[in-house]
């Protein structure tokens, strides 16, 4: 991915609704503009999410979206680019700068019975709304004794991106996974963030929806507008026998580009890319484990208490007479993200690292004569 991909990934095509709606009313051009989704269309990750938000947004008026600047702006990557003209600016709410106010905000909208998208302007932010989120938003199901569902999504752009320095490179899914009562999902490509924000939208659970902000201007095909991805699947992303490759996000990348070079080398990796980060697809994950005998966890997050802490602890408890070699975990290291190019590079993952690993696992076995 290019230095420039944070740039580019915020230019936006022209020719989307005008209809302009009035407080919150959809205008009546708008009513009569129907999406039109082709199975197999190529676009970015960001028209793909918003892709999804629309049709969602189409299919129920339940659905609303609030946040910093998500409206007239069209959020901080374009997700929801002139959806206010479509839907109208109470469906397509613009907040004041204060995490902790609009995400209570939300919290208390799905309580009454609407299906509200929080975004984050970055998922650093929301740090600040990690009381909302961690006593309310995850608990008041429970709290409540069923009375009320909190069925909400909370998403926006995190993880390390092209010098955006320490606070706007922060990781939270090891922050957010130790909440009962919320599901993480992170998205990869263009089709399954689609796929699963819509998922996520019609879910009754309160969903942490993470999306890596590299991603973004990734472009792949989607599906049409009638598919759904399930929310606790994950995904096998190449088929292989030597070894177990576990990674999520962007990190499903650096993985394929390390599978490239093993390739040529005669070793044949499994990539397993998990989306879900809590709860574990354990189906998919114990029947790579069992196949392969070794497991590599790849991730962007920090190495203590991070996601691959907690997936490594679950094979070793559940799996352990299944491994013929110890789970080897490749994170983050546990500094702050620097702003330099060259020291931001040294702290997270690269293809080499996964390829050194995957040697050091395998051992020679695998190579061909």
């Amino acid at each position: 991915m290019k230095a420039s991909a944070v740039k580019s990934a915020v230019q936006v095509r022209r020719g989307v609704p005008v209809c302009t709606g009035s407080r919150g009313r959809v205008a009546p051009q708008a009513r009569r503009a129907s999406i039109v989704t082709r199975a197999g269309e190529e676009m970015m990750m960001w028209e793909s999410l918003r892709q999804g938000l629309d049709e969602e947004m189409e299919r129920d008026p339940k659905v609303m979206m609030l946040g910093e600047d998500v409206g007239h702006y069209g959020g901080s990557y374009k997700v929801s680019y002139d959806l206010y003209k479509k839907y109208g600016e109470m469906r397509l709410l613009d907040t004041p700068i204060c995490e902790n106010g609009f995400m209570g905000m939300g919290i208390g909208a799905a309580m009454t019975g609407l299906r509200p998208i929080v975004e984050g302007m970055n998922m650093g932010f929301l740090l600040l709304a990690f009381n909302q989120i961690s006593n309310n938003c995850g608990m008041l199901h429970y709290t409540s004794g069923g009375q009320y569902n909190v069925p909400m999504v909370i998403r926006g752009p995190g993880g390390v991106g092209r010098q955006l320095g320490a606070e706007h490179s922060q990781r939270l899914e090891s922050y957010f996974q130790s909440i009962p009562g919320v599901q993480l999902v992170a998205c990869s490509t263009p089709r399954n963030a689609k796929a699963l924000l819509k998922a996520a939208i019609r879910s009754d659970n309160p969903i942490i929806f993470f999306e890596h902000v590299l991603l973004y201007n990734v472009k792949g095909e989607v599906g049409d507008k009638d598919e759904v991805q399930c929310l606790e699947r994950a995904e096998v992303v190449r088929e292989g026998t030597d070894v177990s490759i576990f990674c999520y996000s962007r990190m499903r990348y650096v993985a394929m580009q390390a599978v490239a070079q093993l390739e040529k080398e005669g070793y044949n990796p499994e990539v397993v890319d998990l989306i879900s980060l809590k709860p574990f697809d354990m189906e998919t994950i114990s029947k790579s484990v069992k196949k392969t005998r070794k497991a590599i966890i790849v991730e962007e997050c920090m190495k203590t208490g991070g996601i691959g802490a907690s997936l490594s602890a679950v094979i070793n408890e559940s799996l352990f007479d299944d491994l013929d070699h110890q789970v080897v975990r490749l994170s983050s290291q546990d500094v702050p993200t620097s702003y330099a190019f060259e020291l931001e590079s040294a702290t997270i993952v690269q293809p080499e690292a996964v390829v050194e690993a995957v040697k050091n696992v395998v051992g020679q076995k695998a190579v061909a004569a």
